[in-house]
């Protein structure tokens, strides 16, 4: 006999109620039901996780332990259920750094307005993916290369790209930069998520990398002066910081933005949340 959930939710009533009897009013059970599902679960783990008397029940020293565990497992339990069961009155929208730029709090708001039925969550998932071969979200915004064969995906917008620099840098009076001035400075890039390689110079005159992990990483190591980042549009206005300044890099390749979703299982909102895009990046 394996570990089963009602072995768990047995365990949990009755420390939560104090005796069998409450326990199996709690679970609608029988009060012998109860017995014999406790003495399952004890069995399956090999230790005793209950002191019983007449008038007291407590947990045992492996019982604390395991009760701490039963509680977590069954709230993960309850989670994945409501998540199944509610899937297509939530929309979970995906991104590795910059969400949709300038237009997410219109996103938000405008869904809201026309789709109150579908709640909106904006999950920040610093994957190659935004959180879409994770499971973390159902459709995800994505400014790098896509896997075609896993996921379907449509076009929004192209972004212009933008150097981040510290407040202090001589280049901050400057009202643009250009790539070749780019290569003589040490860019800071996220090798994961980023949109900026090497590949956006020729072969023998590319900038030196150092790299990072995460967008806040990013942004402190760049206000130090030592690094200046390459970064789309949409960086520009979602993470305004102190010590950082920004600059259009007026000769970069543009930065395509797709919403990608799972190709053979899509979200019945999914069209609704592409076209809503598409008019808030056409009407910029």
């Amino acid at each position: 006999m394996g570990l089963e959930l009602r072995h768990l939710r047995c365990l949990v009533a009755i420390v939560d109620t104090g005796t069998f009897t409450d326990a199996a009013i709690e679970l609608g059970i029988s009060q012998a039901a109860v017995s014999r599902t406790l003495l399952g679960l004890e069995q399956v783990l090999g230790v005793r996780v209950l002191h019983r008397t007449s008038r007291t029940v407590s947990p045992t020293t492996a019982g604390v332990q395991v009760l701490a565990r039963a509680r977590h497992l069954l709230a993960e339990a309850d989670d994945l259920v409501r998540e199944a069961t509610t899937g297509h009155t939530r929309l979970r929208i995906g991104h590795a750094w910059s969400a949709m730029g300038q237009h997410t709090g219109e996103f938000q708001r405008r869904w809201a307005a026309l789709y109150p039925d579908v709640e909106l969550h904006l999950v920040r998932t610093n994957t190659t993916t935004g959180g879409l071969a994770e499971g973390l979200c159902d459709l995800a915004v994505v400014r790098t290369p896509i896997d075609t064969q896993r996921f379907a995906h449509a076009k929004i917008a192209d972004e212009r790209r933008y150097c981040a620099m510290a407040a202090d840098d001589p280049w901050r009076r400057r009202r643009s930069i250009t790539m070749d001035e780019l290569r003589e400075r040490t860019l800071l890039v996220d090798r994961r998520t980023g949109t900026t390689t090497t590949d956006l110079w020729p072969e023998g005159s590319r900038p030196q990398l150092e790299h990072t992990q995460d967008i806040d990483d990013w942004l402190a190591a760049i206000a130090t002066g030592r690094y200046v980042g390459l970064t789309p549009q949409a960086t520009v206005t979602q993470y305004r910081r102190d010590g950082i300044v920004y600059r259009p890099v007026r000769d970069a390749p543009l930065v395509e933005v797709h919403l990608a979703w799972r190709r053979h299982d899509p979200h019945p909102a999914t069209q609704a949340a592409v076209a809503l895009l598409t008019d808030l990046y056409n009407d910029q």
